[in-house]
């Protein structure tokens, strides 16, 4: 899916295209790697806490993607001026996620909860290749 350029002064990493993807591995290592990535590639229109909740966010996604996805799974960083801070994490399963408030007493099943609660937008596409779960962060 290409992307329009933007102004290099929107993200450190974005000056020459406004993506940035990494293929990540499919085991407990993975969620600390997108961790990683998404604060060198962070919008720095954003503020820590913003930056915290991203961080939080793409954790929940890509632990999803290991644990109900298949390979490849990718975290995909975008910084554009109106839509500010774009996350995206696409595995090669066509099974699409249900998202549902969770039990009370749940261990688990509050990832995409999370992400709807945090985030400005979020999404869910179908891809060629399977799916890939957004979500976007407005610019303070």
């Amino acid at each position: 899916m290409p992307s329009a350029a933007i102004p290099a002064r929107l993200c450190r990493m974005c000056r020459d295209t406004a993506d940035h993807q990494l293929l990540l591995p499919t085991d407990h290592t993975a969620s600390a790697k997108a961790r990683r990535f998404l604060m060198a590639a962070r919008c720095p229109v954003h503020n820590t806490s913003v930056l915290d909740e991203a961080l939080l966010m793409v954790s929940e996604l890509v632990t999803n993607a290991v644990a109900h996805g298949a390979p490849p799974i990718t975290v995909k960083v975008s910084c554009e001026e109106s839509e500010g801070m774009v996350v995206r994490v696409s595995d090669g399963s066509d099974r699409m996620p249900k998202p549902a408030e969770p039990e009370p007493h749940a261990e688990n099943g509050r990832g995409l909860y999370l992400v709807d609660v945090l985030s400005s937008r979020w999404g869910v596409e179908p891809t060629e290749d399977g799916k890939e779960v957004w979500f976007a962060l407005l610019p303070e």
